[in-house]
Parts: structure tokens; C-alpha cells; sequence
């Protein structure tokens, strides 16, 4: 099973791009998008719609033209859920999740704090919301597959300019150990303990030791000098975590500040 996870920053604008005809070509079983910045409705024509997959949407309320993501898939879910049960989270088109069996794949994106104080608040509530949800779907027995745009690095390993970052959002020492502290892995920075029990970063399943990058900013020359940042995961229970087989970052073609992100898994 191939799962792709890309934050497109304008589904219409990436689709400009090339990117479904490159999508089509890449044997996905499930894609997952964040940052649609559109409604569904404007995106009916056929180049949104490539044969062989089916579409589900969940489009920023509050906002139009403003974050939305997506879900593609070859195979019809047994259900598609789009709330979490908080407004302030849900109605900014930030999650949707498909069930295929004991499988969930949710394509989430999470809030960036880098615009100012108001949404790093808004991003720490975010989190602080969220863990307790992450801890109930971790023991509930499914297998899950949380991919999208968490906006945090966890390490040296997932950004290029460690030092110069460390009082940015997206680097701040307490995003990454609450980031770190749900996965029970060892690709963290120390500032907390692993997890006994935790989720895994299919990335760091397939690449433990890997320097690659998923965002680049579009101010100065950051893509063309690869300043870049790992900041677009999947993060998968262990059950399907074991099934990781490979996982490839495309920084190449650019359809996006953000590169797609594919994990395959056995079975």
C-alpha cells in the first residue's frame, strides 16, 4: 500500500503545475492533501478528479480560499469522518480521516504559529487538544496513518539551520518535545524521554539517519540552496509502522513549497 502526503499551498495552483499527471504516474493507493485553499465545488473539473480515484473534501468554514484538506483514494472507504468535535479546529478544514477496515488515514494540518502570537496560541492550543485524542486512537486497536503538515521539526536531522531556528516557530524546544513525546522512536533531540508505547514516524522507520527536507521558504534562495525543513510526516501506529517497507521525499518536480511525501507499506 503506497500513502502519499502532500501540502499542495492551492490544490488548482499545483494541478498548474503538473501535479496530478505526476500523481497518476506514481502508483498511489491513498493520497493525502492539506492546504486544498479552495471549496469543493471548485475543483469539479476533470483534472481533479483522475480516473481511477475517488475525492472527499473537507473545506475551510470560516475562511474561503483558506487551508482544506483532502483525501484521494483507488478503493471506497467504509467511512469518512470530518470533525473532531472542536470548532475552532474543525471549521478551519484541518482533518478529515477514511476507515478501510481496522486502517484509518487521516490527512491533517496542523496550524503554523509563524504569522505572529494570535495562531502560535491557536497552534499550542492545537496541540495541547490534540494529544489526548492521539492517546485514545494509539489504544484503540486500529491501525492508523496520520499523515500531513505538522509544521514542528524534531530534530538536528529535519532542518537545515538548527542553531539559527531555536526561537521560531515550528523549532521552538517545547513544539518539538511535544512532538517527540508521542513517538517512540530515538530521531528526537533529547528534550524528552522516548515513549514506551508511542506512535513511529514512517519516515524515520524506513530512514533512521536521513537528512532530507519536505518545506522550503520562498523568500531568498532557500529550495535552490536546500534550506529546508522536515516538517511533513506520517505518523503511524506500530502495528502498521512494522510494515514499512520504504519512504521517499520528492523535492523534484516542484509543485509547491512543500515536496509530496510517500511511505509504502507491506500489504
Amino acid at each position: 500500500m503506497r500513502i502519499l502526503s502532500f501540502n499542495a499551498n492551492g490544490l488548482r495552483s499545483a494541478a498548474s503545475k503538473g501535479f496530478f499527471d505526476w500523481f497518476v504516474a506514481q502508483d498511489i493507493d491513498v493520497l493525502c492533501l492539506q492546504e486544498t485553499k479552495a471549496q469543493e465545488h471548485q475543483l469539479s473539473d476533470a483534472v481533479f478528479r483522475p480516473a481511477g480515484y475517488k475525492a472527499w473534501f473537507k473545506d475551510a468554514s470560516t475562511k474561503k480560499g483558506y487551508s482544506g484538506v483532502a483525501i484521494y483514494s483507488r478503493r471506497e472507504p467504509d467511512e469518512v469522518r470530518t470533525s473532531l468535535g472542536w470548532a475552532p479546529f474543525d471549521d478551519e478544514g484541518r482533518y478529515i480521516e477514511a476507515r478501510f477496515d481496522n486502517l484509518s488515514v487521516v490527512s491533517f494540518y496542523i496550524p503554523s504559529g509563524s504569522s505572529g502570537e494570535l495562531r502560535q496560541g491557536f497552534k499550542e492550543e492545537v496541540m495541547a487538544w490534540l494529544k489526548p485524542i492521539m492517546d485514545q486512537w494509539l489504544a484503540s486497536g486500529r491501525d492508523y496513518v496520520l499523515c500531513g503538515d505538522w509544521n514542528i521539526v524534531r530534530a538536528r536531522n529535519d532542518i537545515k539551520n538548527w542553531t539559527g531556528n531555536q526561537k521560531n516557530s515550528g523549532c521552538l524546544p517545547h513544539e518539538r518535545a511535544w512532538l517527540s513525546g508521542l513517538i517512540a522512536d530515538d530521531c528526537h533531540d533529547g528534550l524528552i524521554a522516548r515513549p514506551e508505547h508511542g506512535w513511529k514516524d514512517a519516515f524515520r522507520v524506513a530512514k533512521p539517519d536521513a537528512v532530507e527536507y519536505s518545506w522550503w521558504s520562498q523568500r531568498g534562495a532557500a529550495r535552490a540552496n536546500n534550506v529546508g525543513w522536515r516538517i511533513d510526516y506520517q505518523i503511524a501506529t506500530p502495528g502498521i509502522a512494522a510494515k514499512v517497507i520504504a519512504a521517499e521525499i520528492f523535492p523534484e518536480p516542484r509543485f509547491s513549497d512543500h515536496a509530496p511525501c510517500l511511505v509504502e507499506y507491506a500489504g
